[in-house]
């Protein structure tokens, strides 16, 4: 009987492991660095204090005190974990708690809460979509939601960047295709730090009779009067069919919620495998994510999504100034019918080439600041950046620190490898 090649044949030698292991030789590896404090403005990393420009914490509620009482009071009411599923032993009122007022915030009939926001696009696509449908994505569209869309063995067409009419012409041929349609975009693009323009996506998905999602993951709790996102922000809400978003951001926890008509979310909760087969997300997460809502939906939260979106107008007309190529301003009509600028907190500085990005991560590491690097298939080809971030928590004069170590590090940078990519015209 012949011997099977051994499964782990592939990974040896595998041209990404070598990458990694060369860049932690050369000291420019930019991943799995210790953080050692909480999710600040300023953290300690690897035994140093740096500016945290890599964060998802939008609103920097991850060290608010009520947050971290809703932690406590439900870690010491239900203890560290529920051991169950969500249909067996895991729901406790603080989940149906949070799934009222998620549907509430978003405007909607229900919601469900999964244990990530990974699970919740998977468990949402793979359960509504069958083989003989077809789901068309962004190009820019986040992993999770094409691992739920391939799972779902439904057919998989792109369509290019926030191009509508490349959208409009893989409509025609999703059309074709003879099954069911659903559309499935970001609101804010977590590389791109753009925004999917929702009003004309939604007029070809009525044209079309297609279904449509939006992963409002990096978009809740920054945009929209009330913060429920892009869709809000653009006065589309009614003509979204879900709408999903996430714990890990603005909402300092982890899991992930899905809105909805009511049969949607219904059917999801007893056919979504993602939300049967896992545990139920645990008390002190359920908590934090409870309180952190309430918050958003107060006074307070309105004065942090107002300073989060001033701070990231800093940062990119900063950064835009000293010649770095980062996005431009969004040019909208919001839904009360007034024009607007809008910057989001994610501020990619686009680099190009792989090398360059790593080199530039670590002159900036070792000037203090924090940044994320992005390389294909995070981004295409060629398309390396630094994704930085800001928190509402930031304050100017750390901001213009870190501009002044973006100054130095520019000029040094360029001295001796030559230009890096300017402005977009």
């Amino acid at each position: 009987m012949a011997t099977p090649p051994d499964v782990f044949a592939k990974i040896r030698g595998h041209e990404r492991v070598a990458l990694m292991r060369a860049a932690r030789d050369q000291g420019l590896l930019p991943y799995f660095h210790e953080v050692e404090s909480p999710a600040m403005p300023v953290v300690q990393m690897d035994g140093a204090p740096r500016i945290m420009l890599g964060s998802n914490n939008y609103l920097g509620l991850t060290g608010d005190e009520r947050v971290m009482a809703g932690a406590r009071d439900a870690l010491a009411r239900y203890g560290t974990g529920l051991t169950g599923s969500r249909l067996l032993n895991g729901t406790t009122p603080l989940h149906l708690e949070l799934e009222r007022e998620l549907a509430e915030w978003m405007g909607t009939e229900d919601a469900i809460v999964f244990s990530t926001g990974q699970q919740a696009n998977v468990g949402t696509l793979s359960t509504l979509l069958a083989g003989g449908d077809t789901v068309v994505v962004d190009s820019g569209d986040h992993a999770s939601l094409l691992d739920g869309a391939l799972l779902s063995r439904a057919k998989l067409r792109a369509f290019r960047h926030n191009r509508m009419d490349k959208l409009e012409s893989t409509l025609v041929k999703a059309a074709a295709d003879g099954g069911g349609v659903m559309v499935v975009v970001d609101g804010i693009f977590s590389m791109e730090g753009d925004i999917a323009p929702l009003r004309e996506i939604v007029a070809l998905c009525q044209r079309f009779g297609a279904r449509l999602m939006v992963d409002e993951a990096h978009a809740v709790g920054v945009l929209g009067e009330r913060g429920a996102g892009t869709a809000e922000l653009l006065g589309v809400e009614a003509q979204v069919d879900l709408r999903m978003g996430t714990f890990s951001k603005s909402l300092a926890s982890c899991g992930g919620f899905v809105a909805g008509e009511a049969d949607v979310i219904e059917f999801l909760k007893i056919q979504s495998r993602a939300f049967l087969f896992t545990a139920s997300g645990v008390p002190a997460a359920i908590g934090a994510a409870l309180a952190a809502l309430r918050v958003i939906r107060s006074d307070d939260g309105r004065a942090l999504m107002a300073r989060v979106l001033d701070n990231a107008r800093q940062l990119n007309r900063g950064l835009h100034a000293l010649g770095f190529d980062v996005v431009e301003p969004f040019p909208v009509t919001n839904a009360a019918g007034m024009p607007e600028s809008i910057i989001t907190p994610i501020v990619p500085v686009r680099v190009g080439e792989d090398w360059k990005a790593a080199m530039l991560w670590r002159a900036l590491w070792d000037a203090g600041v924090f940044t994320n690097v992005a390389v294909h298939p995070a981004v295409p080809p060629g398309g390396a950046l630094l994704r930085t971030s800001v928190m509402a928590t930031h304050d100017a004069a750390i901001i213009d620190r870190a501009l002044d170590a973006f100054a130095t590090v520019k000029r040094e940078f360029e001295a001796e490898h030559g230009p890096l990519p300017g402005p977009s015209k």
